[in-house]
């Protein structure tokens, strides 16, 4: 069986958690009854924050994500898509989390398999797709007036964190990181629906009020 080349892989896993981020901010805009500009400007910016901190962490500058075009147009094309076809978004189940779970895990493993093939040792490089996957979630939702999912106890950082940590063991393993990658984000996507439908949750201080 032949897989496709890394490069490839990433561009193509990156486009496709750029349009689920996009979908994702322009979603909770429209919930949140933002204009035509405020849908589009939280598409754009819900995603490629995380892929901008994670190509300015590991040194790769300018972020791909602002040296093209091409995210710019995913991110408009989702954004627009959802202000213009709201209903249809909605006819997912929990729209809003379902599709921030898969852009939540594709950037995770793309930011790790990113943070390796530029030299990063393996624990930083599951932090860096760590990052690469909260960054869009934390920003839409401050610039959203929400809580970052971050800061609860869902499961969120944890999920992306373990997507980067089954990428980086691959590489030590020497799996195919098509195969790698694959397996690190449904493991993401499965903790965030765990804790979206079944209430898995991180601990918390036993100091905490409710």
């Amino acid at each position: 069986m032949t897989f496709p080349d890394v490069p490839l892989l990433l561009s193509i896993v990156d486009a496709v958690g750029t349009f689920a981020f996009a979908l994702s901010g322009a979603a909770l805009a429209v919930q949140k009854r933002f204009d035509i500009f405020g849908v589009l400007f939280l598409a754009f910016v819900v995603a490629v924050a995380g892929g901008v901190a994670r190509d300015v962490l590991i040194g790769a500058v300018p972020p791909a994500a602002v040296a093209t075009w091409h995210s710019f147009a995913i991110a408009m094309v989702g954004g627009l898509a959802t202000f213009l076809a709201y209903p249809l978004v909605r006819l997912l189940s929990r729209p809003v989390m379902l599709l921030d779970a898969i852009g939540l895990a594709l950037f995770a493993v793309t930011g790790a398999q990113k943070a390796l093939a530029y030299g990063i040792g393996p624990i930083m490089a599951a932090v860096l797709g760590m990052i690469s996957g909260i960054g869009g979630g934390m920003v839409r939702d401050v610039l959203a007036g929400e809580v970052p999912f971050v800061l609860r106890t869902d499961l969120y950082a944890v999920a992306a964190l373990a997507a980067g940590t089954v990428v980086t063991l691959g590489n030590e393993l020497g799996a195919p990181p098509a195969w790698a990658m694959l397996l690190g984000a449904a493991f993401c996507i499965f903790l965030r629906i765990m804790a979206l439908f079944h209430g898995w949750r991180a601990p918390v201080s036993p100091w905490s009020r409710d």
